[in-house]
């Protein structure tokens, strides 16, 4: 393992003095965005007074832009998560450096997205009001380095990635994950494929298989996901597995309307899964409305009302969803270009 990070460290390094000569003028964009309202929750009936009230959710500063023609830039950083042990990549979703070879080939390091398919896992969770018990748990930021092929007509982007396993702890640091990653684009089809070999234990491995599909024909979209996860000594589909589905439509130019479904079960007597336990199976429904009042820059601002309800078993019982769990948030998001530079 040491070996493979010494010879990527290598490769960024030979690509660094390569590229030394290629001076164009660096580019920064600055933005900002918050998300804020009225969160209710209970379960039951019975309200979750920690989880109630007027909150913010989200504050998020963003860099990105380029050091010259090979070398681009990126880092989002929350202002409003807690950072433990003076650790400041905490609160770091995401930042990396990328070198950019020809218009094939690509590579990145650096604190990353982890490569795993599906819509609801790839959307920012400042745009996520309703969410899979998956998606609640997974810890999808890690250090590591990715290499990226795209290909001719720049419709399919095929990644390798090897990060830190979502899993890593005080006692274990050194678990890994290993990502193969598809993002195809097809005219109204586009794909978020991936298979995940995501270590949970010291030699101990889970594999994933995340199908993500979209179809958008006008003003209406629908997103499907299905992710199975299996380890060693149990049945490999369909016992420990996730759907998410989402169907979103412009009824109005500046309204959208949607509806979501997500279904979490884990039927097996292994503890490999650290996200949806066994025992697990939990299904969810609702949706909402997003109303955006500048059209001409449409994620500006935007105004929501949504809902969920959940029904089932969690098998942990500290999870995010549980049974007769009703959820209800109102607000408001706004995102904010700051600064440019350089363009």
């Amino acid at each position: 393992m040491k070996r493979g990070m010494n010879l990527l460290v290598a490769l960024c390094m030979a690509c660094v003095v390569a590229s030394g000569y290629a001076q164009v003028k660096p580019t920064v964009e600055i933005g900002a965005e918050t998300r804020m309202g009225y969160n209710r929750e209970s379960v039951d009936g019975d309200k979750l007074s920690d989880r109630t009230g007027i909150k913010g959710n989200y504050l998020n500063l963003k860099f990105e832009g380029t050091l010259n023609s090979y070398f681009s830039y990126s880092w989002r950083q929350r202002l409003n998560k807690g950072i433990s042990n003076s650790n400041f990549f905490d609160a770091t979703d995401w930042i990396y450096l990328s070198y950019r070879a020809d218009k094939h080939w690509s590579m990145a390091a650096g604190k990353q997205v982890v490569l795993i398919g599906g819509y609801e896992y790839d959307s920012a969770p400042i745009d996520i009001f309703m969410a899979s018990e998956y998606w609640n748990n997974i810890a999808c930021y890690q250090f590591g380095g990715s290499v990226t092929y795209t290909t001719t007509k720049g419709n399919d982007k095929l990644t390798a990635q090897l990060c830190g396993s979502p899993f890593r702890n005080d006692r274990h640091g050194d678990l890994f994950a290993y990502n193969l990653f598809w993002a195809g684009n097809h005219g109204p089809f586009s794909t978020l494929y991936s298979l995940n070999l995501m270590e949970y234990a010291p030699k101990k491995y889970i594999s994933y298989v995340a199908l993500g599909n979209r179809l958008a024909l006008g003003n209406a979209a629908l997103q499907l996901d299905f992710m199975n996860r299996a380890a060693a000594h149990q049945p490999y589909f369909f016992r420990d597995c996730s759907v998410m589905a989402e169907l979103s439509c412009f009824c109005l130019p500046k309204l959208e309307v949607y509806a979501k479904a997500t279904y979490d079960v884990n039927r097996t007597d292994v503890a490999a899964d650290l996200c949806v336990l066994p025992g697990t199976e939990l299904t969810s429904f609702g949706g909402g409305i997003h109303f955006y009042p500048l059209k001409a820059q449409k994620n500006t601002v935007r105004l929501h009302a949504s809902a969920a309800y959940t029904t089932g078993k969690n098998g942990n019982p500290s999870g995010a969803l549980t049974d007769k769990h009703l959820y209800v948030n109102v607000g408001l998001t706004w995102k904010l270009h700051l600064l440019s530079y350089g363009k």
